[in-house]
């Protein structure tokens, strides 16, 4: 009998910890997915503003010698612009499902709702509010601690920013990089 018990709180000790442990990996996911899907949708807010579109930055005070110490740079990657584009991306995680790998059992969020006309194959993606509720609070989340980065990275960053700053910089993604660069 005692025997019979010991094995039973082991196997519920073991389940606890396995069902912890899968709760941690799909939050994990989840911040991931949040992070790529909030890459991405920068990544194409900044591709709709004009290339040709520049805006002055620097001091506007004249130096001693006359001269300002102003510059200019393309309006997309300004900081200004970046800041206007990331009050609005969090809301747009709503266009976002989720996907579950069978081999691994790891969740992915694609977008489901097309920017243009194009045709999307939703076959796999699961519809969920409560799934685009915790991906848009998991984006706010991320914002609101790497802000600073989030900035710095789209300002100088063109290539590979979903590695670089969900994985490298923030540490986001543990395991993002046997996730294939189009995934999203």
């Amino acid at each position: 009998m005692v025997l019979w018990e010991g094995a039973l709180l082991s196997s519920l000790v073991l389940f606890h910890l396995l069902s912890f442990s899968q709760a941690a990996r799909q939050g994990q996911d989840m911040k991931c997915g949040a992070c790529r899907a909030l890459v991405d949708e920068m990544e194409w807010a900044i591709s709709q503003v004009d290339p040709k579109k520049m805006i002055q930055t620097g001091s506007f005070r004249i130096n001693p010698d006359g001269s300002q110490s102003i510059r200019e740079v393309p309006l997309a990657r300004s900081e200004g612009n970046l800041l206007e584009l990331m009050e609005g991306v969090c809301e747009r995680m709503e266009d976002y499902g989720e996907v579950t790998d069978p081999s691994t059992d790891r969740k992915s969020y694609v977008r489901i709702k097309p920017r243009s006309g194009e045709a999307m194959d939703l076959s796999e993606a699961t519809l969920d509010s409560r799934v685009t509720a915790s991906l848009k609070f998991a984006c706010e989340t991320i914002v609101e601690h790497h802000e600073d980065e989030i900035i710095e990275f789209f300002a100088h960053e063109t290539d590979n920013v979903k590695d670089k700053l969900c994985s490298k910089r923030t540490d986001l993604c543990d395991h993002a990089l046997k996730i294939p660069h189009d995934e999203l």
